[in-house]
């Protein structure tokens, strides 16, 4: 179903006297909002409002997802940057289209770490990383953790979340979590897994496809209630008729389109004949990918499709239960995926198709649609950013900033154009603005892209003289992060000795000692070196 090629859901048209699901007029709504938030923030508490008067919070979470296969963030890029892939290599996304039209995207929005646990902790809690209990893969939140959905919680909404977890330890599936944090219907959470098809039972829901051994990530017989972007979508739409009389936050965390790279019929099909090249970055790459240079764009692009269709099935129910205009609907991912560029693939690198991900949010009332934010923030500012856009109360422990200043067109006075990633290895770390990405790491030489003339990242400009004052801005705001936020990797040999003299603003560089790669990657369970860029 498209659900972006339709006008505007919930309104008035004034020429056919169609009243539509939304019983008031905008500016009424506009009108009475404003004075809702307005006095909601003088009390500091949405208790404070008349339970119809609330708005809703939907969160559609999806994992692994470039940011250029929307049709919005290719929209924002010349056309050799947003068709890496070759010319007529895209996938069209009418609703996730129709959400940055009718609301706000996020252009320098980055994951706080590009790798699915330390992402997703940040994401909900408002914590850098590090300060989560699960700043690397499969380690449990801290159960001290508030999230957002537990703020909600306690001001009176009913929440819930349905789709991968990965914050609860190694546990696969996982089926519902004890510890809820918040998310007080999680019969449909699951903690680990890319799981293609899931099914309700008696017992409660669990993965369809299985064999002697038990569940597996096939796609054989998947079909519309059974595939698991599908099936999410189909608990949403459930939860969201269940509550359409109170105020609700829920969370779906689709799967997809992490690897496999398979989908159900007609997606896994459907972009079969389109010709894909490899991107311009994969030339010359000096450190390919262990899993080679490109992947299944075509069942890649499948994923995406379906998602994008999935979506448009829940802004259909919205409108359908008069919704529309009373419901915050936000979607993001945890990372991107290289998906070829840089001959590489999955995630945990700070390059664009990595670390830099999606954020679209559709505020009727609140966010002006077709609002474009320059302005870089991440992950650990969600929290405190949803939280004051619906003029709830954050969390002491919050490190994150609210960023909703910036998603009603105004910058606050005291914003800093920054926004910071960490690789869960201690590989690297990063600070990026509007323009210009400094990276600082721990086995080779600093880098710095200006991703404005280079949104491909193939020039590095670290070593230009006329690049010092940003090398060296970007580097004090760096250690400042570093300061704040008790990031242990700052010490590493390397990365210590190239922030120091990238802030120091003088003398000739020279580089410092360095651990050889392998140093800072893990062990898998066979002892063999393992990149932080795969869920086991």
């Amino acid at each position: 179903m498209s659900f972006g090629n339709q006008r505007r859901p919930g309104r008035r048209r004034a020429s056919d006297g169609e009243d539509g699901p939304v019983k008031q007029t905008r500016r009424e709504f506009l009108v009475r909002t404003g004075a809702l938030l307005a006095a909601s923030s003088s009390l500091g508490d949405l208790q404070a409002q008349a339970a119809g008067d609330r708005l809703n919070l939907l969160v559609i979470h999806t994992d692994e997802h470039n940011f250029r296969t929307l049709g919005c963030y290719r929209k924002q890029l010349k056309t050799e940057h947003a068709l890496v892939w070759g010319p007529g290599a895209v996938v069209e996304t009418p609703n996730l289209d129709w959400l940055a039209e009718h609301g706000a995207l996020c252009d320098r929005f980055y994951t706080s770490s590009p790798v699915c646990t330390p992402s997703r902790a940040s994401f909900v809690s408002g914590r850098f990383p590090q300060n989560t209990g699960a700043p690397v893969n499969d380690r449990p939140m801290l159960g001290e953790v508030v999230t957002f959905a537990e703020s909600l919680r306690r001001a009176g909404y009913a929440t819930g979340y349905a789709g991968k977890w990965h914050l609860d330890g190694p546990a696969k599936p996982g089926w519902s979590p004890a510890r809820k944090f918040g998310f007080q219907d999680n019969r449909c959470m699951f903690n680990r897994g890319h799981w293609k098809q899931l099914e309700n039972t008696p017992a409660g829901p669990r993965v369809k496809a299985r064999s002697a051994k038990g569940p597996t990530d096939s796609v054989a017989g998947a079909d519309r209630q059974s595939f698991t972007t599908d099936f999410l979508t189909d608990r949403t739409v459930e939860f969201v008729r269940a509550h359409k009389d109170k105020p609700f936050c829920y969370m779906v965390s689709i799967p997809d389109p992490h690897g496999p790279n398979t989908v159900r019929a007609p997606y896994d099909t459907m972009y079969a004949r389109m010709k894909f090249q490899a991107p311009a970055s994969a030339a010359g790459a000096q450190r390919p990918s262990h899993k080679g240079p490109m992947m299944d764009m075509a069942r890649y692009f499948g994923m995406v499709k379906c998602i994008d269709d999935c979506v448009g099935r829940i802004l259909a129910c919205l409108k359908e239960t008069g919704l529309i205009e009373r419901t915050v609907v936000v979607f993001t991912s945890d990372h991107g995926d290289m998906c070829g560029e840089h001959a590489r693939v999955n995630k945990g690198v700070p390059y664009e198709a990595s670390a830099r991900v999606s954020m679209l949010v559709y505020a009727p009332g609140l966010v002006k649609p077709g609002t474009i934010v320059k302005q870089a923030w991440a992950t650990v500012d969600f929290k405190p950013t949803i939280l004051g856009l619906l003029g709830a109360k954050g969390d002491a422990a919050d490190e994150g900033r609210d960023a909703s200043a910036l998603l009603r067109g105004a910058a606050p006075a005291d914003w800093t154009d920054v926004a910071f990633s960490r690789n869960a290895q201690g590989q690297w770390l990063m600070a990026v603005n509007r323009r210009h990405k400094l990276v600082i790491w721990a086995d080779r030489d600093p880098s710095l892209f200006d991703l404005d003339a280079d949104p491909l990242e193939m020039k590095d400009l670290f070593t230009d003289p006329a690049s010092r004052e940003t090398v060296r801005q970007l580097a004090l705001h760096l250690q400042d992060y570093c300061r704040r936020s008790k990031e242990p990797f700052a010490n590493l040999p390397g990365i210590r000795e190239d922030l120091a003299w990238c802030a120091a603003g003088n003398g000739p560089y020279a580089s410092p000692s360095r651990p050889k790669p392998s140093a800072t990657k893990r062990k898998g369970k066979k002892g063999k070196q393992e990149e932080d860029d795969d869920e086991p």
